[in-house]
């Protein structure tokens, strides 16, 4: 059974009590992994450092922090696999549900934490090059004959899944959309891409470094990023209207259950959700669910239209049955391009 843990104060007794000293006393040093998506490196270096910080002024003990990435889809397959992560924070439900189906997640892992256990969001913008010179400024542009994209394959990871429903949700919610439109619509979009490589920071080395692309279809907290460390090479481009991303978070059961890091893993995830963890997923562009920490941000975060997966595709579990099993929407709008 899981312990619903819903609250700082409750990680903090829990971290200060002694069932939390119980299980780290056998060992001063723990190991402990977090299997995370491509785009969240700099993000989780930062946030094991401080978390480190708190856990061992609350414990005594110190913790040797791991991370693994990737593209979000074969990152979950890694620890279905046999990867032995004690975390999981991948860049969409589905991915995790898929670990729930080998056994080593339990199911209801949604309920464990706020927010349905997302502790923060993002969207889909554009990166341009400086001046935008294919005035690329929405989706329709992206159809356009001699515009070349960069996006990432649907199949690996989880942002180019976030992409692909993105675009198909703006072709529906125009005047007369459906889903042949949606899809005639995507098909175009799919025509246009120049190289589809496999995670969110190949693409971006594709882009950015190699200079392939007129625009490259991104996370918001990458572009922003990007366009920080890279100074005045790119613009950024927010389309009319955009797919609220929720990167999704949870403890491998199985694993903590073998190597007793339940509640390290437990305060671990809570402490995402604390005030500092929000304000470091602030300063990495990730949007807080701290409503407080959000409004000391918001300059930095333009707004912007969105619609969410469950309004327009029913939830993960179907958009992932339609588009994205092999043989599913996104297969057969590739095929006909190739």
């Amino acid at each position: 059974m899981k312990i619903q843990v819903r609250t700082w104060l409750h990680v903090a007794l829990l971290a200060a009590g002694v069932a939390v000293t119980s299980n780290v006393a056998q060992a001063a040093d723990r190991q402990f992994l977090n299997v995370s998506y491509d785009a969240t490196r700099e993000f989780y270096d930062e946030f094991n450092k401080s978390f480190g910080t708190y856990w061992k002024n609350r414990t005594g003990h110190t913790v040797n922090f791991k991370q693994s990435h990737g593209g979000s889809g074969k990152q979950a397959r890694s620890v279905v696999d046999g990867l032995k992560g004690d975390v999981v924070t991948l860049a969409l439900a589905n991915d995790i549900e898929e670990i729930v189906k080998s056994g080593q997640i339990d199911k209801g892992w949604q309920k464990e934490f706020p927010h349905n256990s997302a502790p923060y969001t993002s969207t889909i913008v554009f990166m341009v090059r400086k001046g935008n010179p294919k005035h690329i400024k929405d989706w329709t542009d992206l159809t356009k004959p001699g515009v070349q994209i960069i996006t990432p394959n649907p199949k690996t990871g989880g942002l180019p899944r976030w992409i692909y429903l993105s675009a198909w949700g703006y072709a529906l919610k125009q005047p007369g959309g459906n889903d042949a439109k949606a899809r005639e619509f995507v098909s175009k979009m799919y025509h246009n891409v120049k190289v589809m490589d496999p995670a969110a920071r190949a693409s971006m080395t594709t882009f950015a470094e190699r200079g392939i692309g007129d625009v490259l279809l991104t996370w918001e907290n990458e572009a922003m990023i990007s366009k920080k460390t890279l100074g005045n090479k790119f613009d950024i481009v927010y389309p009319s209207m955009s797919i609220l991303t929720e990167p999704s978070v949870a403890i491998v059961d199985k694993t903590v259950a073998k190597n007793g890091n339940k509640w390290l893993a437990t305060g671990y995830i809570n402490y995402l959700y604390s005030p500092i963890g929000q304000e470091m997923a602030a300063k990495h562009f990730y949007r807080p669910r701290n409503e407080k920490v959000l409004a000391k941000y918001a300059k930095q975060f333009p707004k912007l239209k969105t619609f969410t997966i469950d309004e327009v595709f029913g939830g993960w579990a179907k958009a992932q049955q339609t588009h994205f099993v092999n043989g599913g929407v996104f297969d057969q709008i590739y095929n006909d391009k190739r």
